[in-house]
């Protein structure tokens, strides 16, 4: 019995993940209104009844998508984060991993679905939530990467700053290749985080915090 039920599991695993991924392709180019289980099955190469027995309302499918979409983002942080270098080169090689957290297929993916979420307020009003929990959780990590002591004065605004300039330039790659400005601003960016967060760490050490 078991060799029979795990390929119908992982079966399963993977018509929801297909109905997922084609869920937030259609958000992110349909919209809220025409998101419906019928397209996303058709997207996903799935039947209707099929897409039902796993989310039986629109709703449903909705907010796995959205689940989805912020789950993924953090595994993607935290493998970036895993193979970051540890000698003295560590601090600029967050500052960059963190510059560039918005370029990739799913941080795209979440771009697109706060743009819709704009205009879409059932879609704002799941993605809201979510958005706050990603965000806090990125800066937590970033935070802890960065080595950063946040009761030193202008630490938090520093690291918020990065986070905030990362969903600028995820926001304008998606209307073009911004690869050559990216290219300019990263490493100037990163050059003067790394000043501003030793002065605090000096500041700090002087006033015994």
């Amino acid at each position: 019995m078991t060799t029979v039920r795990e390929p119908q599991q992982e079966r399963s695993r993977e018509t929801r993940r297909r109905l997922l991924s084609a869920a937030v392709e259609c958000l992110t180019e349909l919209g809220w209104t025409r998101t419906t289980v019928v397209v996303v099955a058709e997207r996903a190469g799935v039947s209707r009844g099929a897409a039902q027995h796993h989310f039986p309302t629109r709703e449903d499918l909705v907010n796995a998508a959205v689940n989805y979409v912020s789950e993924v983002q953090m595994t993607e942080l935290r493998q970036r984060a895993e193979s970051l270098p540890t000698d003295g080169s560590r601090r600029r090689a967050v500052v960059e991993m963190l510059l560039n957290l918005y370029t990739g297929p799913s941080f795209r993916a979440a771009l697109h679905l706060w743009v819709a979420a704009a205009t879409e307020e059932p879609l704002g009003a799941l993605i809201q939530p979510l958005e706050r929990r990603v965000g806090k959780e990125a800066h937590q990590m970033a935070v802890a990467l960065l080595e950063v002591d946040e009761s030193v004065p202008g630490a938090r605004e520093t690291v918020q700053a990065t986070l905030d300039l990362a969903r600028g330039l995820g926001l304008a790659s998606l209307l073009s290749d911004d690869t050559a400005r990216r290219a300019r601003i990263v490493p100037q960016w990163t050059r003067m985080v790394e000043a501003e967060l030793a002065q605090l760490g000096d500041v700090a050490s002087t006033a015994g915090l």
